[in-house]
């Protein structure tokens, strides 16, 4: 008997109108920040293609202004509003209750607030630290209270999420929390724990050092704080995707998730693997070979939650085209609804995401990390796994979640439909060029248009491929927001009472080991664990911190 991922599935879902406007707002605030990193990502994409197109934005003064905003804008304001936004509102389906109104609020107004403070800082000149911002560079003091602000905002949406679970658990004692409100509730507890290495270096050493209280940084424990939640960020921007992929497309297609257990155990892996983010810094010194290795061996362990994620979905994708006529090994793939735009971005975006998964693999590698470190191979990568698993699918997600919002049909199907080949098609151009181009030695982060110098073999045809791709995405991104703005506008209005949610051929166990995945406290303690055993040497090394460099303040 096949089991619903959500309480009470068959009565009406119980979110009032005001949170839905709220939830709407978090998540058309990040749609905008992604709007502004888009038009800074073409000139970053001509860039390599030795064009400059830098001088003709207005108020732009330098090249790392612009990567600054580009970074920024999409890999922070972007995923953190949507994160807030979306799981906020497939806690509420899977619980079928509302939300606290007052915390939806406060954790707009915050982001809101810090989006602001971050975007006035970077866009006056104030901030050209991109988005690691790596002491001894040094921003003004509003940039990292802005960053400070969007932190609070997540953690003021863990706080909503927990308060709905726990009064959900109240209300019906014994019972499984619905799969759907779990991962949504476990990618906020493995943040809220990933995010404490960002929080203390921002708040306990960057913004008091801009402020001028502290006279100097630690440059190395400030690097190694960020990457304790640097690393595990990224899977912050992809978790809410695997929400969707897990939960629904298998409904979206007409199929079923096999295992209840095995997607629990999934975000459970993901929350427990947090301390990997060591592997981001091979080549710093202060760290023991012996330890780099671990970490290596730790960062490939993470593989396995991602294998059992593509077993698990394009099983409930197979089921799906088989129930609808599908056939055959492989042609059962092209009989899923390729017709529905939704569908399609995110099919495509899981196609990118096994490229990146493999790219990210070898980034992970101790001895060839060591040769592609800091070349274009580095964002070729991730613009695999952000700039497609992740930004494909929130366009995918949207196609049913703004038509939701706003109770209007999609504008254009077919229109819908053309922008994600085009940004697809587009970032495999891309991602080829600038992987071509690491391999050749090119740097990452750097103005290849204003080089005075021959460029060696093999940068030219990789900066064309670049400069092709990274304009094919722009085009596909300018056509996504038309498609947003006129389904938000000008579509013909209709009722959509429900999001869509799929359900699990094999229940959650009543009883047995599989009961204690929904007891948090221990998954919790086994992650602060390995924290303390990996971090715990490296960070004990700065302790007292070494204040030696004053910092350079670019403006």
């Amino acid at each position: 008997m096949r089991t619903p991922v959500v309480d009470r599935p068959d009565a009406p879902f119980a979110l009032p109108n005001l949170q839905r406007r709220i939830i709407s707002l978090t998540v058309y605030l990040g749609f905008s920040a992604l709007g502004v990193g888009v038009i800074n990502g073409l000139a970053q994409a001509l860039n390599y293609a030795g064009i400059d197109i830098f001088r003709y934005y207005p108020g732009l003064r330098t090249y790392y202004e612009g990567l600054t905003v580009h970074g920024v804008f999409n890999v922070i304001i972007l995923t953190f509003a949507f994160a807030n936004g979306f799981v906020s509102l497939t806690t509420a389906r899977g619980l079928n209750r509302p939300l606290n109104t007052g915390l939806l609020v406060a954790a707009l107004v915050s982001l809101l607030i810090g989006s602001l403070l971050a975007a006035g800082a970077i866009l006056s000149g104030h901030a050209s630290v991109l988005y690691t911002f790596y002491a001894p560079l040094q921003a003004h003091w509003t940039f990292y209270l802005g960053l400070a602000f969007i932190v609070v905002s997540t953690w003021i949406t863990s706080l909503n999420i927990f308060l709905a679970v726990a009064a959900w658990r109240r209300e019906h004692p014994g019972q499984r929390i619905p799969l759907l409100a779990f991962i949504s509730a476990c990618t906020y507890i493995f943040w809220d724990i990933a995010s404490l290495g960002v929080a203390v270096e921002v708040v306990g050493f960057l913004l008091p050092w801009s402020l001028g209280i502290l006279p100097a940084t630690d440059p190395m424990l400030d690097r190694t704080l960020f990457w304790f939640t640097g690393h595990p960020i990224v899977y912050f921007w992809l978790l809410p995707v695997y929400i969707s992929w897990y939960a629904m497309i298998p409904r979206q297609v007409g199929g079923s998730l096999f295992s209840d257990t095995a997607v629990r155990i999934v975000f459970l892996m993901f929350l427990v693997i947090i301390p990997i983010g060591l592997h981001h810094q091979f080549v710093d010194p202060g760290i023991s070979p012996k330890l780099k290795f671990a970490i290596a061996f730790l960062t490939f362990i993470v593989f396995l939650p991602s294998l059992l994620t593509a077993f698990s979905v394009m099983y409930a994708l197979e089921i799906g085209s088989r129930r609808n006529g599908g056939t055959g090994v492989i042609a059962w793939f092209f009989h899923l609804p390729w017709s529905d735009p939704s569908v399609a971005a995110q099919l495509l975006a899981m196609l990118g995401f096994m490229l990146g998964g493999i790219t990210g693999l070898m980034n992970a590698s101790y001895t060839i990390n060591l040769e592609i470190h800091n070349t274009t191979f580095v964002p070729g990568h991730f613009h695999l796994t952000v700039g497609t698993a992740v930004a494909l699918s929130y366009m995918g997600i949207a196609y049913w979640m703004v038509p939701y919002f706003e109770q209007k049909d999609l504008w254009n199907r077919k229109f819908a439909l053309a922008q994600s080949w085009i940004y697809f098609i587009g970032v495999l151009i891309f991602a080829r060029g600038l992987i071509s181009g690491g391999l050749a030695g090119m740097p990452r982060r750097t103005a290849i248009s204003l080089i005075d110098y021959p460029k060696p073999p093999g940068w030219f045809e990789a900066g064309i491929m670049t400069g092709v791709g990274g304009s094919m995405m722009f085009i596909g991104a300018a056509m996504f927001f038309f498609e947003i703005f006129m389904t938000t506008f000008f579509s013909r209005r209709t009722e959509i009472p429900d999001i869509p949610f799929t359900d699990t051929i094999e229940p959650p166990a009543a009883a047995g080991f599989a009961v204690n995945l929904d007891r948090f406290r221990y998954w919790i303690v086994a992650a602060i664990v390995l924290c303390v055993i990996i971090y715990g040497p490296v960070i004990g090394r700065h302790i007292p911190p070494n204040f030696i460099s004053p910092g350079n303040a670019n403006y």
